[in-house]
């Protein structure tokens, strides 16, 4: 059985500056985005769109700002208002981690359509162009979550070959699962997402297709996360972040069909 190592939060320390892993990942998920952001541009039918690789430093200082300001503000929201508002200062310690994803999808939600009226770019273009750059960087955000040691998977089989220990939160084997979200959530959606983006869609399928399989590979995956809270409906319980996941699913549906549809007539 594995024993979540418990690394030192604090990646380097330069006199009194202290740089935390959490922070890195997040460096990491922006470096990537500039990186996959230029071979986007460059593909044939973005470039005839009228996409520059000039485009997406401009574009990054706004995802950032909806990254943070919008994840944050959805963990206090969504997830831990009564904490927050009791500590009202934690809720800037972002170095601690707590990012909410479907926070962070609102907020750059709004900062791309900022972006997009500033350029002069249709929203939905917009959204299509970074949708394939988003699941590696939430990968990497959930590496971060490891780890701080944030995010421990329900109870599982000792017998499971991976299953692990965390021993700031008890002594029971439990799934991994921020790994289990980076690689399902993250990197398996990539794979699927890119793929689907290397040719001309219609309008709105690229973002349709991702807010619709994240919203399904999360629901799937929750169920291997111990919940921040649980809800009962018709008997049924779901977890909060399976809850936030199922509107995704819908729209992400809906607007692909939509989008499909729009194009033949």
């Amino acid at each position: 059985m594995l024993i979540h190592p418990l690394p030192d939060p604090i990646a380097l320390s330069i006199g009194p500056l202290s740089v935390h892993w959490y922070g890195v990942m997040y460096l990491v998920a922006f470096v990537q985005f500039l990186v996959l952001g230029r071979v986007r541009a460059n593909q044939p039918h973005m470039k005839s769109a009228g996409w520059k690789t000039e485009d997406l430093d401009d574009m990054l200082f706004f995802g950032v700002l909806g990254v943070v300001l919008g994840g944050r503000l959805g963990e206090v929201l969504f997830y831990n208002p009564v904490y927050y508002f009791s500590h009202p200062l934690e809720i800037f310690a972002i170095w601690k981690g707590g990012m909410s994803f479907h926070g962070g999808f609102i907020g750059v939600l709004l900062a791309m359509a900022l972006w997009a009226k500033k350029r002069g770019k249709r929203i939905v273009d917009v959204y299509d162009f970074i949708a394939p750059m988003v699941p590696l960087g939430y990968a990497a955000g959930r590496i971060g979550n490891f780890i701080n040691a944030e995010l421990p998977g329900r109870v599982a089989d000792p017998s499971l070959p991976w299953a692990m220990i965390w021993p700031n939160v008890d002594n029971l084997p439990r799934h991994p699962s921020p790994i289990y979200q980076a690689l399902v959530d993250g990197v398996l959606l990539f794979i699927i997402i890119w793929i689907y983006a290397r040719k001309e869609r219609p309008p709105l399928a690229v973002g349709a297709l991702f807010v619709g399989l994240y919203g399904a590979a999360r629901f799937f995956t929750e169920y291997f996360r111990t919940p921040d809270y649980e809800v009962h409906v018709a008997g049924i319980t779901i977890s909060a972040g399976q809850m936030l996941s199922l509107p995704m699913v819908a729209f992400g549906i809906v607007a692909l069909i939509v989008s499909y549809r729009m194009r033949r007539t």
